[in-house]
Protein backbone atom coordinates (compact mmCIF):
# COMPACT_ATOMS: atom_id res chain seq x y z
CA UNK A 1 0.00 0.00 0.00
CA UNK A 2 1.52 3.71 -0.97
CA UNK A 3 2.21 6.28 1.47
CA UNK A 4 1.04 9.84 1.63
CA UNK A 5 3.58 11.11 -1.19
CA UNK A 6 3.81 15.27 -1.08
CA UNK A 7 5.88 14.89 -4.41
CA UNK A 8 2.76 12.76 -6.33
CA UNK A 9 0.78 15.86 -5.11
CA UNK A 10 3.33 18.39 -6.26
CA UNK A 11 3.49 16.61 -9.95
CA UNK A 12 -0.30 16.92 -10.27
CA UNK A 13 -0.25 20.52 -9.23
CA UNK A 14 2.29 21.02 -12.16
CA UNK A 15 0.56 19.11 -14.40
CA UNK A 16 -2.51 21.11 -13.96
CA UNK A 17 -0.16 24.46 -13.57
CA UNK A 18 0.91 23.70 -16.88
CA UNK A 19 -2.75 23.41 -18.28
CA UNK A 20 -3.38 26.91 -17.41
CA UNK A 21 0.11 28.42 -18.52
CA UNK A 22 -0.69 26.79 -21.89
CA UNK A 23 -4.18 28.67 -22.29
CA UNK A 24 -4.00 32.36 -21.62
CA UNK A 25 -8.30 32.46 -22.53
CA UNK A 26 -8.37 30.34 -19.47
CA UNK A 27 -6.30 32.52 -17.45
CA UNK A 28 -8.20 35.63 -18.61
CA UNK A 29 -11.41 34.20 -17.46
CA UNK A 30 -10.66 33.29 -14.15
CA UNK A 31 -10.37 36.80 -13.72
CA UNK A 32 -12.71 38.40 -15.72
CA UNK A 33 -15.78 37.20 -13.79
CA UNK A 34 -14.40 37.98 -10.50
CA UNK A 35 -13.87 41.50 -12.20
CA UNK A 36 -17.46 41.94 -13.83
CA UNK A 37 -18.81 40.86 -10.36
CA UNK A 38 -17.00 43.63 -8.14
CA UNK A 39 -17.41 46.43 -10.72
CA UNK A 40 -21.27 46.29 -11.33
CA UNK A 41 -21.75 46.41 -7.16
CA UNK A 42 -19.23 48.59 -6.35
CA UNK A 43 -21.44 50.81 -9.15
CA UNK A 44 -24.17 50.11 -7.37
CA UNK A 45 -23.05 50.57 -4.06
CA UNK A 46 -21.26 54.21 -5.40
CA UNK A 47 -25.17 55.18 -6.52
CA UNK A 48 -26.87 53.97 -3.61
CA UNK A 49 -24.38 56.32 -1.72
CA UNK A 50 -24.52 59.41 -3.62
CA UNK A 51 -28.87 58.80 -3.62
CA UNK A 52 -28.81 58.95 0.26
CA UNK A 53 -26.49 61.80 0.40
CA UNK A 54 -24.10 60.81 1.68
CA UNK A 55 -25.12 59.17 5.26
CA UNK A 56 -23.12 57.44 7.59
CA UNK A 57 -25.67 54.51 7.51
CA UNK A 58 -25.24 53.96 4.19
CA UNK A 59 -21.39 54.22 3.81
CA UNK A 60 -21.35 51.13 6.36
CA UNK A 61 -23.85 49.42 4.05
CA UNK A 62 -21.90 50.18 0.82
CA UNK A 63 -18.72 48.74 2.73
CA UNK A 64 -20.55 46.06 3.83
CA UNK A 65 -21.92 45.55 0.16
CA UNK A 66 -18.45 45.46 -1.44
CA UNK A 67 -16.98 43.12 1.14
CA UNK A 68 -19.47 40.15 0.44
CA UNK A 69 -19.29 40.25 -3.14
CA UNK A 70 -15.34 39.71 -2.64
CA UNK A 71 -15.69 37.08 0.01
CA UNK A 72 -18.71 35.56 -2.02
CA UNK A 73 -16.36 35.33 -5.00
CA UNK A 74 -13.53 33.65 -2.65
CA UNK A 75 -16.40 30.95 -1.86
CA UNK A 76 -17.49 30.77 -5.39
CA UNK A 77 -13.88 30.48 -6.93
CA UNK A 78 -12.74 28.22 -4.26
CA UNK A 79 -15.33 25.69 -5.22
CA UNK A 80 -15.27 25.56 -9.19
CA UNK A 81 -11.27 25.67 -8.61
CA UNK A 82 -11.67 22.68 -6.97
CA UNK A 83 -14.39 21.08 -9.28
CA UNK A 84 -12.91 22.16 -12.57
CA UNK A 85 -9.34 20.49 -11.67
CA UNK A 86 -11.30 17.56 -11.44
CA UNK A 87 -13.28 18.46 -14.40
CA UNK A 88 -10.15 18.31 -17.10
CA UNK A 89 -9.30 14.69 -16.11
CA UNK A 90 -12.99 13.79 -17.01
CA UNK A 91 -12.85 15.91 -20.03
CA UNK A 92 -9.29 14.52 -21.16
CA UNK A 93 -10.53 11.20 -20.81
CA UNK A 94 -8.16 10.46 -18.11
CA UNK A 95 -9.74 9.49 -14.84
CA UNK A 96 -9.34 6.16 -15.58
CA UNK A 97 -5.58 6.44 -15.48
CA UNK A 98 -5.24 8.31 -12.71
CA UNK A 99 -6.91 6.28 -10.53
CA UNK A 100 -5.03 3.42 -11.67
CA UNK A 101 -1.81 4.92 -11.16
CA UNK A 102 0.32 4.55 -7.49
CA UNK A 103 -1.90 8.17 -6.91
CA UNK A 104 -3.81 7.59 -3.99
CA UNK A 105 -7.43 9.40 -3.29
CA UNK A 106 -6.07 11.54 -0.62
CA UNK A 107 -3.02 12.54 -2.88
CA UNK A 108 -5.67 13.44 -5.66
CA UNK A 109 -7.58 15.31 -3.51
CA UNK A 110 -4.93 17.07 -1.91
CA UNK A 111 -3.80 18.94 -5.20
CA UNK A 112 -7.74 19.67 -6.37
CA UNK A 113 -7.52 21.47 -2.50
CA UNK A 114 -4.07 23.11 -3.68
CA UNK A 115 -5.01 23.74 -7.24
CA UNK A 116 -8.12 25.79 -5.77
CA UNK A 117 -6.46 27.87 -3.98
CA UNK A 118 -4.21 28.61 -6.71
CA UNK A 119 -7.09 29.13 -9.28
CA UNK A 120 -8.64 31.22 -6.32
CA UNK A 121 -5.69 33.60 -5.92
CA UNK A 122 -5.31 33.99 -9.52
CA UNK A 123 -8.95 35.13 -9.57
CA UNK A 124 -9.72 37.11 -6.97
CA UNK A 125 -6.63 38.75 -5.58
CA UNK A 126 -6.26 41.18 -8.58
CA UNK A 127 -9.89 42.18 -8.30
CA UNK A 128 -9.28 43.27 -4.42
CA UNK A 129 -6.58 45.45 -5.87
CA UNK A 130 -9.22 47.06 -8.32
CA UNK A 131 -11.60 47.35 -5.45
CA UNK A 132 -9.01 49.44 -3.52
CA UNK A 133 -8.35 51.64 -6.69
CA UNK A 134 -12.20 51.85 -7.80
CA UNK A 135 -13.70 52.09 -4.48
CA UNK A 136 -10.80 52.54 -2.01
CA UNK A 137 -11.91 49.18 -0.05
CA UNK A 138 -9.48 47.21 1.13
CA UNK A 139 -10.45 43.53 1.71
CA UNK A 140 -6.97 43.12 2.78
CA UNK A 141 -7.14 45.93 6.00
CA UNK A 142 -9.16 43.37 7.93
CA UNK A 143 -5.91 41.46 8.83
CA UNK A 144 -6.89 38.48 11.20
CA UNK A 145 -10.28 38.39 10.63
CA UNK A 146 -9.88 37.80 6.80
CA UNK A 147 -7.87 34.89 7.34
CA UNK A 148 -10.67 33.54 9.61
CA UNK A 149 -13.15 34.62 6.91
CA UNK A 150 -10.81 32.42 4.55
CA UNK A 151 -10.19 29.50 6.73
CA UNK A 152 -14.37 28.74 7.08
CA UNK A 153 -14.79 29.40 3.60
CA UNK A 154 -12.19 27.89 1.57
CA UNK A 155 -13.23 24.65 3.70
CA UNK A 156 -16.96 24.80 3.03
CA UNK A 157 -16.01 25.09 -0.81
CA UNK A 158 -13.74 22.08 -0.93
CA UNK A 159 -16.92 20.27 0.77
CA UNK A 160 -19.20 21.43 -2.06
CA UNK A 161 -16.27 20.01 -4.32
CA UNK A 162 -15.54 17.09 -2.80
CA UNK A 163 -19.72 16.23 -3.30
CA UNK A 164 -19.97 17.49 -6.52
CA UNK A 165 -16.81 15.62 -7.70
CA UNK A 166 -18.31 12.43 -6.22
CA UNK A 167 -21.72 12.81 -8.22
CA UNK A 168 -19.53 13.15 -11.51
CA UNK A 169 -17.91 10.39 -11.06
CA UNK A 170 -21.37 8.86 -9.79
CA UNK A 171 -23.28 10.25 -12.84
CA UNK A 172 -20.78 11.16 -15.31
CA UNK A 173 -20.47 14.53 -17.10
CA UNK A 174 -24.38 14.63 -16.51
CA UNK A 175 -23.75 15.86 -13.13
CA UNK A 176 -21.97 18.74 -14.44
CA UNK A 177 -23.37 21.48 -14.33
CA UNK A 178 -23.46 21.25 -10.45
CA UNK A 179 -20.18 22.58 -10.79
CA UNK A 180 -21.16 25.96 -12.11
CA UNK A 181 -24.95 25.91 -10.24
CA UNK A 182 -24.89 23.95 -6.54
CA UNK A 183 -23.02 26.81 -5.04
CA UNK A 184 -25.79 29.79 -6.02
CA UNK A 185 -28.00 27.56 -3.98
CA UNK A 186 -26.07 28.77 -0.68
CA UNK A 187 -26.49 32.68 -1.58
CA UNK A 188 -29.62 33.87 -0.64
CA UNK A 189 -29.52 31.15 2.16
CA UNK A 190 -26.30 32.00 3.26
CA UNK A 191 -27.02 35.92 3.58
CA UNK A 192 -24.41 37.39 1.78
CA UNK A 193 -25.65 41.09 1.09
CA UNK A 194 -28.09 41.17 3.77
CA UNK A 195 -28.50 39.83 7.97
CA UNK A 196 -30.16 36.66 8.98
CA UNK A 197 -32.46 38.54 10.51
CA UNK A 198 -34.22 40.21 7.09
CA UNK A 199 -35.40 36.95 6.36
CA UNK A 200 -38.14 34.49 8.12
CA UNK A 201 -38.09 33.59 11.49
CA UNK A 202 -37.96 29.60 10.28
CA UNK A 203 -35.76 30.30 7.27
CA UNK A 204 -33.38 32.13 9.84
CA UNK A 205 -32.61 28.11 11.73
CA UNK A 206 -31.56 26.64 7.41
CA UNK A 207 -29.51 29.95 7.27
CA UNK A 208 -27.80 29.71 10.58
CA UNK A 209 -27.02 25.46 9.91
CA UNK A 210 -24.88 27.25 7.04
CA UNK A 211 -21.08 27.78 7.85
CA UNK A 212 -20.82 30.66 5.21
CA UNK A 213 -23.25 32.38 7.21
CA UNK A 214 -21.19 33.08 10.43
CA UNK A 215 -18.56 34.63 7.59
CA UNK A 216 -21.06 37.07 6.35
CA UNK A 217 -22.05 37.95 9.65
CA UNK A 218 -19.17 38.17 10.91
CA UNK A 219 -17.80 40.57 7.88
CA UNK A 220 -20.43 42.99 9.20
CA UNK A 221 -20.05 42.79 12.23
CA UNK A 222 -16.23 43.82 11.10
CA UNK A 223 -17.07 46.55 9.13
CA UNK A 224 -20.16 47.84 10.98
CA UNK A 225 -19.29 47.26 14.37
CA UNK A 226 -15.48 47.40 14.19
CA UNK A 227 -15.40 44.22 16.22
CA UNK A 228 -13.95 40.51 15.27
CA UNK A 229 -16.39 37.84 16.20
CA UNK A 230 -14.40 34.86 16.96
CA UNK A 231 -17.60 32.89 18.23
CA UNK A 232 -19.32 32.90 14.93
CA UNK A 233 -15.93 31.99 13.72
CA UNK A 234 -15.05 29.38 15.72
CA UNK A 235 -18.96 27.70 15.26
CA UNK A 236 -18.52 27.73 11.42
CA UNK A 237 -14.93 26.22 11.74
CA UNK A 238 -16.67 23.56 13.45
CA UNK A 239 -19.58 22.74 11.43
CA UNK A 240 -17.01 23.33 8.41
CA UNK A 241 -15.15 20.24 10.00
CA UNK A 242 -17.89 17.70 10.00
CA UNK A 243 -19.56 18.79 7.00
CA UNK A 244 -15.95 18.37 5.39
CA UNK A 245 -15.72 15.01 7.04
CA UNK A 246 -19.35 13.85 5.86
CA UNK A 247 -17.88 15.36 2.11
CA UNK A 248 -14.94 13.09 2.22
CA UNK A 249 -16.91 9.94 3.25
CA UNK A 250 -19.46 10.91 0.72
CA UNK A 251 -17.09 11.09 -2.29
CA UNK A 252 -15.05 7.65 -0.78
CA UNK A 253 -18.74 5.98 -1.34
CA UNK A 254 -19.64 7.31 -4.98
CA UNK A 255 -16.03 6.40 -6.08
CA UNK A 256 -16.94 2.66 -4.68
CA UNK A 257 -19.98 3.02 -6.78
CA UNK A 258 -18.56 3.86 -9.40
CA UNK A 259 -16.53 1.46 -9.58
CA UNK A 260 -19.01 -1.36 -9.00
CA UNK A 261 -21.21 0.12 -12.02
CA UNK A 262 -18.00 0.32 -13.91
CA UNK A 263 -18.56 3.83 -14.68
CA UNK A 264 -15.00 4.92 -14.61
CA UNK A 265 -13.84 4.30 -18.26
CA UNK A 266 -17.45 5.66 -19.25
CA UNK A 267 -17.54 9.19 -18.17
CA UNK A 268 -19.31 10.85 -21.11
CA UNK A 269 -22.69 12.12 -21.10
Amino acid sequence: MNGFSFSRVGAMMLRYTFLLRSSWPRLIEMVYWPTVQMLTWGFLQSYIAQASGGASVSGKFAETLIGAVLLWDILLRAQQGFAFSFLEEMWSRNLANLLMSPLTTAEFLVSLMGMSLVRLFIGVAPVTLLAILFFGFNLWSLGLALAGFFVVLSLFAWSMGLFVCGMLLRYGLGAENLAWSLMFAVQPLGCVYYPVAVLPSWLQYVAWALPPTYVFEGLRAALIDHVFRVDLMAIGFGMDIVLFIGAVFAFVRLLAGARRAGSLLQTGE
